[in-house]
């Protein structure tokens, strides 16, 4: 592969907000963490609705009502996102994951230095979408990563974990990719389209990882864990990895808190699916909320086309009644624009909308 493709974009040097604490216990929040333009979060929960919950057993053992996989593609068309349950991901390689990500974070500063994000890179330790030195910044530390293919990998960056993490987080990573061929499978029989037409698409794509640590917050109402946006990949699957919620997504203008079910992972639509299911499947809002009580932790799971590929509407998806509605670009191209602007909503795929260049929106 050409390694100019590879080369997606430069995200500037923030704080490590771990390290900042240390020094001096916050009773304030620095001016560059105050989030006034957030929406706050709603004062009331228990009568908003809940995403829609997906069992992957069911629809893998064939329901002959096909009820779990019009859930399924109910819960892609209208939200974006649903909890799957039973999804065959070892409980034991779940808890290790938990366990050594939160072992990860408490490892000493000199320690993540070797880490540390580089100068013009996207990958280790700091945040993404920093364009500016006067942007302000999430209340977060993050740990990004690039898993497959191996031949992406920074090998200065992987050798670098901590053994037992390297050898549990190459385990996870395969688990996941499988994990994300089932449900890109039912998502293609769902669209009435050929069992390997999501496959083919997405078998030698990108997977990514991004481990989020959201610290206690000394004045959470003013802060923000994740801006809003949405997925730049095609499919991700979250796991939350200890009991603080903090996941809201965005529907019918209303920021709905996700409560996490016990072993469950949440997986929701990227740009690139809405893209390549011609709208049909939207990628929607989501963001991350801190508090001042606990910090949240949880781990992301991008996938997304091959880099050498080629991202547009699919053919088959395409009639004189429904026309294409974005644009094809190269997947490269659509990454480089996404990793050149802030996080903000769903800007990167409005870009690609056929009909902003024909000013009909």
């Amino acid at each position: 592969m050409d390694p100019s493709i590879t080369r997606l974009g430069v995200s500037l040097q923030v704080p490590n907000i771990q390290e900042l604490v240390a020094k001096e216990p916050l009773t304030t929040l620095p001016p560059r963490y105050v989030r006034s333009d957030q929406h706050p979060p709603l004062p009331y929960r228990d009568s908003l609705p809940q995403v829609p919950v997906i069992n992957l057993h069911s629809l893998l053992c064939g329901d002959e009502t096909n009820s779990e996989l019009e859930k399924l593609h109910h819960a892609c068309k209208n939200w974006g996102f649903f909890q799957l349950i039973h999804h065959g991901v070892s409980f034991s390689l779940v808890d290790k994951v938990k366990l050594q990500i939160q072992e990860f974070f408490k490892l000493p500063v000199e320690e993540k230095k070797n880490l540390w994000q580089q100068p013009g890179d996207l990958e280790g330790f700091g945040q993404t979408f920093i364009v500016s030195e006067e942007q302000k910044l999430d209340w977060a530390d993050l740990f990004n990563m690039v898993t497959l293919p191996t031949h992406l990998r920074k090998p200065h960056l992987f050798s670098k974990l901590p053994l037992h993490f390297r050898d549990t987080i190459e385990a996870y990573s395969l688990e996941l990719k499988n994990l994300a061929m089932k449900i890109l499978s039912l998502m293609a029989k769902a669209l009435k389209m050929k069992d390997e037409d999501l496959r083919n698409l997405f078998e030698d794509g990108m997977q990514s990882m991004r481990m989020n640590y959201y610290p206690p917050c000394p004045q959470p109402e003013l802060a923000i864990g994740l801006s809003p946006h949405s997925d730049g990949s095609g499919l991700t699957i979250l796991l939350q990895v200890n009991e603080m919620e903090g996941l809201q997504i965005r529907k019918d203008g209303i920021w709905i808190p996700v409560v996490p079910l016990p072993s469950a992972f949440i997986v929701n639509i990227g740009d690139m699916l809405e893209i390549v299911t011609n709208g049909i499947y939207q990628s929607i809002e989501h963001r991350a909320t801190v508090n001042s009580e606990k910090e949240r932790l949880s781990i992301a799971t991008f996938l997304g086309l091959k880099l050498d590929g080629e991202l547009g509407p699919m053919p088959s998806l395409i009639t004189p009644e429904n026309p294409a509605l974005f644009r094809r670009v190269t997947v490269a191209d659509f990454l480089r624009g996404l990793f050149s602007r802030e996080l903000r909503g769903k800007s990167n795929v409005d870009t690609m909308r056929i009909q902003n260049e024909v000013g009909l929106i």
